[in-house]
């Protein structure tokens, strides 16, 4: 499969993949947090935002990478990849956690260990089934055209 994404696609899956991790996440924090959902839900909103344009850079240098690389999409591909786009995320994301939280770098670095054990396996399958999703209606249009 064709790694070749323009930056229209590439936004369109990374905005993609966090409204529905906003959609999961929210309630579900608020309900284990014991939070108002609006409180929850302005904190994932901007860390959203965060991985948004983490997204679109991290997922743009890594197809770049495979394609220099000559590495083909499999499942071991996968599992690196989503390890090290959570992994810049949690640098990127604890300092601002602690902040917004007003907690230490260490209690935020915890929390974010918390959903970062949601969001492995979600980075995994979303990015999975968008590929597989995404190679079928290439094919499909190639075989239309």
């Amino acid at each position: 499969m064709s790694a070749n994404k323009s930056i229209t696609e590439r936004i369109f899956q990374a905005i993609g993949f966090e409204l529905l991790a906003i959609l999961i996440c929210t309630p579900l924090l608020a309900w284990i947090m014991d939070k108002p959902m609006l409180d929850m839900g302005v904190v994932t909103l901007v860390m959203a935002a965060l991985a948004l344009a983490w997204n679109v850079v991290f997922n743009g240098f890594f197809d770049r990478m495979l394609k220099r690389l000559a590495i083909a999409h499999n499942a071991w591909v996968r599992v690196v990849h989503a390890l090290m786009f959570e992994g810049g995320l949690v640098a990127l994301g604890v300092p601002l956690i602690a902040w917004w939280l007003n907690i230490s770098l260490w209690q935020a670095f915890l929390l974010d260990i918390g959903v970062l054990l949601f969001f492995l396996p979600y980075t995994y399958l979303y990015h999975w089934v968008y590929d597989v999703v995404r190679e079928r209606m290439v094919i499909r249009e190639s075989c239309g055209a």
